[in-house]
């Protein structure tokens, strides 16, 4: 389209049209690439946690708790590090937990869409069976 056509037809005066014309050329040079689309940041998900073996003795006394451990999960969805951060009262509990959580596997988290280390807690909680199982009538034979 023409200057004077353009002028015309925005109603505008020929100089004008010459300004409005130099700012789209402008503008539109400046958009070399489009922007990148946002990517959301993820947290840490637990995939695949298998239970901790209860010790007998503690499971047949009704004795429980919770070990807390401060896990940090690297890039590749696996523990790198497990600090115990909180005490089930047990000793054979927190070790049992600090046992089974490396063996644990993750989704990693993200950030830009790409897997970053995140460290998180995980209550590892021990809780007594309402009915006593057989094995511990066979363990108080024993005593």
């Amino acid at each position: 389209m023409s200057m004077d056509k353009l002028a015309s037809h925005f109603s505008l005066s020929r100089p004008a049209a010459v300004a409005l014309s130099a700012l789209v050329l402008v503008t539109a040079c400046g958009k070399s690439e489009p922007e990148a689309a946002y990517i959301p940041s993820t947290m840490v998900a637990a995939v695949q946690t298998p239970k901790p073996e209860y010790p007998m003795e503690l499971l047949c006394a009704g004795i429980g708790g919770v070990s807390t451990l401060k896990v940090l999960v690297g890039v590749e969805g696996k523990p790198v590090e497990v600090v115990l951060i909180g005490s089930s009262g047990q000793s054979a509990l927190d070790a049992a937990a600090e046992k089974v959580v490396p063996t644990w596997i993750f989704e990693a988290a993200t950030r830009n869409g790409q897997p970053v280390s995140q460290s998180i807690q995980v209550p590892v909680k021990f809780t007594p069976p309402a009915e006593r199982p057989n094995e511990c009538f066979k363990l108080d034979e024993r005593r």
